[in-house]
């Protein structure tokens, strides 16, 4: 039987990082399924799903956790437990947009949390605006609603925080170029 891990890696930004990986996956049999990595103020960041061999949990895990010293790559591995149904949920896609400000993330996902929807995926950026060098922060990302959300209520409150913030708040349908 197989087991599905989720890996939480990060290192010095640096070639050979993602070899490291790739190769410790293949030599225990395994699978690398799905990922996402990025490059972050110098820093190497990202997460990994596998698939390995039920019997290759203990060597594979002992491997990634010796990256650290071979390689100074810190490896966190778990277990992935089951997915709860989705049914009842809707996936609705976001954007925010406005002159960055400490707290925008952290009223976005309150106002989340507080109608029990699930972030799927979440970006963000902070730039220049073109127009005045100030800073200027995005978001996108994905929800996962449940059905019982009344989106009306929802959209109120995104646009009062959008008022409060300054910012640019979109909610709608998922668009083709955004993956689920």
């Amino acid at each position: 039987m197989n087991q599905v891990l989720v890996l939480s890696i990060l290192s010095d930004d640096k070639p050979g990082v993602v070899e490291a990986l790739a190769q410790t996956v293949a030599d225990h049999q395994g699978n690398w399924l799905e990922s996402r990595m990025s490059h972050l103020a110098g820093k190497f960041a990202g997460i990994l799903q596998i698939i390995v061999p039920e019997d290759q949990l203990t060597p594979i895990t002992q491997a990634l956790s010796a990256l650290k010293a071979s390689n100074g790559i810190e490896v966190a591995a778990s277990i992935a437990s089951e997915s709860p149904s989705t049914s009842d949920i809707k996936t609705l896609q976001f954007s925010l947009m406005g002159n960055d400000r400490p707290g925008i993330i952290r009223e976005l996902s309150q106002a989340f949390s507080s109608h029990h929807i699930n972030l799927d995926e979440l970006q963000t950026n902070c730039t220049s605006m073109p127009w005045s060098g100030d800073p200027m922060f995005t978001a996108h990302g994905l929800l996962h609603i449940p059905s019982s959300v009344d989106i009306d209520h929802l959209s109120e409150q995104l646009d009062e925080i959008s008022d409060e913030l300054g910012v640019d708040i979109e909610l709608g349908e998922v668009e083709d170029s955004v993956t689920q």
